[in-house]
């Protein structure tokens, strides 16, 4: 064992002990992972050119990824990432062999023997092989999905969110840096066809009976948002006048499910019109946007969204607000599509902080109801969603070793957001923080911090205890109070040290007012309001506890 990796081995064992609330103790392979080592910061990824064959009879890939990158700083030890069982072929730079070794089990150390310049361009080549995972539960517990159409013809697709790109292919697998730009080159057999990410340059049929095809994404790209979708698809498409001019819409489907796509696929434009009004342009203009068919439930993979929905509005035919409003639209088609705004634009540098993902992504669901149904139905959508709350643990997770937070950081954290829009109190101020976020941190890797200051800075609040309250912890606060003699006294309770978030209560009939509660008593009149007519907003996600 090196010194490198006994070094990283005790750093990676250290972690419970800096974090007893978790139950998970990690190790040497989620620090390699989840942080960004020494032999990943001296180098800034340019660009893949992923190369992959695929048979879907052997279940195995075969493949290379071409990786550029600037050095930043004198280094000559690289980290590539590649889960078992595929393992590395070889290494290249310059025509050379390069050495590499295993560093924990996902992660491999490539010892360069070029000289590393800052400021050059470099380029190193992959070569890989073998049968890649199957997923167990696509896309919550990912890999390849191995599957047949109607016909009996392979119905192929990957996910790989949380579990990583390096699940199938030789990658930098850590969120924080993308490359600028990405060719994806699959070879299938015919009569399948591939749908990748990015726009499709080119078909070539080859002389074994197999046809290739090259995608190419022209902005930058996260890792997990790559994707191989092979089946023997038909194809339709569309266009929309859209907030930065034409955009080019592709829909692969089973050819037995064309006329049900045809239909269902029509909330696409709806849908594009709603987001592009609450958080402005879509961010891929120039790579399309495509819907794809896949035999699981669907994913967020950057312009090629994948569906599998059933053709049907709501999630598998549920509404998981309970309200109704959720049966309007199909689940899959709006959730996995406002991604793109909140994922694949604005992308976690940490998947600590995945709420950046999926609080504003929830919460987009309830936005897209109320662009068409209005503001209380966007607004019960959102309320009816916290009955799938657990406030068990909180929505942040460990920094540094790979560890999302809490299955809350979706209603929990949709709920949130929709409080603090209550907080600023200016709809027209929200939908500018919404838009300025996605043109502020355009194409960019952020962390949760700066969400936060970003919202704090450009509503004007101090929104620090409000984050603090409802990411980092898992308890809802209290609102304590009681309604004697014309007067109302409250107070905060079960909450961080000076939480301090107004609320809106009935302090006249007829009317919401802000109070302004503290972890102390405080008291203030109330004008013709009895007790059983006091009320608070119940826009505002917390609980109220009322004295006796």
């Amino acid at each position: 064992m090196t010194n490198r990796t006994t070094a990283l081995l005790t750093l990676a064992l250290l972690f419970p002990l800096l974090s007893t609330a978790q139950i998970r103790l990690f190790t040497l392979d989620d620090t390699l992972r989840g942080s960004i080592t020494p032999e990943r910061a001296w180098w800034d990824l340019k660009f893949y050119k992923l190369d992959v064959r695929v048979d879907p009879e052997a279940r195995s890939i075969t493949g290379s990824n071409e990786v550029h990158y600037e050095v930043l700083q004198p280094a000559q030890v690289l980290q590539i990432d590649l889960q078992p069982p595929l393992k590395i072929e070889r290494v290249e730079q310059d025509g050379q062999t390069l050495d590499v070794q295993p560093a924990g089990r996902n992660a491999y150390f490539i010892q360069l023997k070029k000289t590393q310049k800052p400021g050059a361009r470099e380029a190193l080549t992959i070569w890989y092989s073998g049968k890649p995972r199957t997923a167990r539960h696509a896309p919550w517990d990912g890999g390849f999905s191995w599957a047949k159409d109607d016909a009996g013809k392979p119905f192929v697709a990957t996910s790989c969110q949380g579990l990583g790109a390096s699940v199938w292919w030789p990658c930098k697998d850590h969120m924080y840096d993308e490359p600028d730009s990405q060719s994806i080159v699959v070879t299938v057999p015919a009569p399948l066809m591939d749908v990748s990410n990015g726009r499709l340059r080119r078909t070539t049929e080859n002389a074994d009976g197999t046809r290739t095809f090259e995608w190419f994404v022209s902005n930058p790209i996260n890792n997990y948002g790559v994707n191989v979708n092979i089946a023997d698809y038909t194809h339709f498409d569309d266009t929309l006048h859209g907030a930065k001019g034409v955009l080019t819409l592709d829909y692969y489907v089973l050819p037995e499910n064309l006329e049900k796509a045809k239909k269902q696929f029509q909330q696409v434009k709806g849908m594009l019109r709603a987001f592009e009004y609450w958080f402005g342009p879509y961010p891929f203009y120039e790579d399309g946007y495509k819907l794809v068919e896949v035999p699981y439930l669907g994913m967020e993979h950057q312009s090629s969204i994948t569906y599998g929905n059933g053709y049907q509005n709501g999630y598998l035919g549920r509404d998981l607000s309970r309200t109704g409003w959720g049966l309007k639209w199909d689940f899959i088609i709006i959730h996995e599509s406002g991604h793109e705004w909140f994922a694949n634009n604005i992308t976690y540098r940490d998947v600590a902080d995945m709420w950046i993902h999926e609080s504003f992504t929830n919460y987009s669901e309830g936005l897209y109801t109320e662009y068409f149904w209005g503001k209380e139905a966007g607004a019960e959508y959102i309320r009816g969603t916290r009955a799938g709350i657990e406030n068990r643990s909180p929505i942040v997770g460990v920094y540094d070793v790979n560890q999302e937070g809490s299955v809350d950081m979706y209603s929990k954290g949709g709920n949130m957001l929709h409080t603090i829009r209550q907080i600023v109190d200016d709809d027209e101020k929200w939908r500018a923080i919404l838009r300025g976020l996605n043109r502020d941190f355009y194409h960019q890797t952020v962390s949760g911090a700066q969400v936060e200051a970003y919202i704090s800075e450009h509503s004007g609040k101090d929104l620090r205890k409000v984050f603090d309250q409802y990411l980092r912890q898992r308890n809802i606060p209290v609102l304590e109070y009681s309604v004697k003699k014309g007067k109302l006294r409250f107070r905060w309770i079960d909450c961080v040290e000076g939480f301090d978030m107004p609320v809106k209560v009935t302090l006249e009939r007829g009317k919401y007012d802000f109070i302004y509660p503290t972890t102390g008593w405080q008291e203030t009149r109330l004008k013709g309001v009895k007790k059983k007519q006091f009320k608070v907003d119940d826009n505002f996600y917390i609980l109220t506890q009322e004295q006796p």
